[in-house]
């Protein structure tokens, strides 16, 4: 009996709620070959040198602007998708009953992730 309580304690950590294990954020690379672009994007986020990391939610849809002097400017629209770790939380939120941590999960975008991530672009120089 016991070793069926822990199971289901085990499982149950596992496979909690998204928005407590992997969080509402998550940080897209950025890379360039030349290094030392700068990064701009459509909510306001940027970078002065690549390479470089910006922190943002996991359910965004962005455009990423890559520049730098004597380069042809670049862009990289970003997205999301369901993560098999988001699908796992989802299914234990489903199985153990957790409609409300499902709910969180689609609200807050922790059950997404970014992609392309990273992004890794050669610029024409």
């Amino acid at each position: 009996m016991r070793l069926a309580i822990y199971g289901v304690a085990i499982f149950s950590i596992l496979t909690s709620c998204g928005s407590i294990t992997r969080g509402t954020k998550e940080v897209l690379e950025i890379k360039t070959d030349p290094s030392g672009a700068r990064v701009e994007t459509s909510n306001n986020m940027m970078c002065r040198t690549t390479p470089c990391g910006l922190k943002m939610p996991r359910k965004s849809e962005v455009s990423v602007y890559i520049t730098k002097k004597g380069c042809k400017p670049l862009t990289v629209n970003v997205t999301n998708q369901t993560a098999s770790a988001g699908a796992a939380s989802m299914a234990g939120n489903v199985v153990l009953g957790g409609l409300v941590g499902a709910g969180v999960d689609v609200y807050t975008g922790a059950s997404k992730e970014l992609v392309p991530n990273p992004i890794d672009v050669k610029l024409e120089c």
